[in-house]
């Protein structure tokens, strides 16, 4: 008689969950830096790093939390 409770995730789900915020997160980092104001321009907000390579990351994460959302365990019976 086995009582070990069926969850919907297994523990690789939720390590592709958290690596997936992670590079999130890490997205959202490549964004920050300085912002103008009216009185100063600061051309880093229109760096290549900021409008494509940090939006492109964040896609990506998103897309590997769904993935590990959409995952089926592996089921040992």
């Amino acid at each position: 008689m086995n009582d070990k409770k069926k969850f919907a995730f297994d523990k690789v789900n939720f390590i592709l969950l958290a690596v997936g915020m992670a590079v999130v997160v890490l997205g959202f980092i490549l964004m920050t830096g300085p912002s103008s104001s009216e009185t100063t321009f600061q051309p880093d907000i229109f760096s290549v790093r900021r409008i494509k390579v940090a939006p492109v990351v964040c896609f990506l994460g998103f897309i590997f939390m769904i993935y590990g959302v959409m995952r089926k365990p592996k089921s040992k019976e």
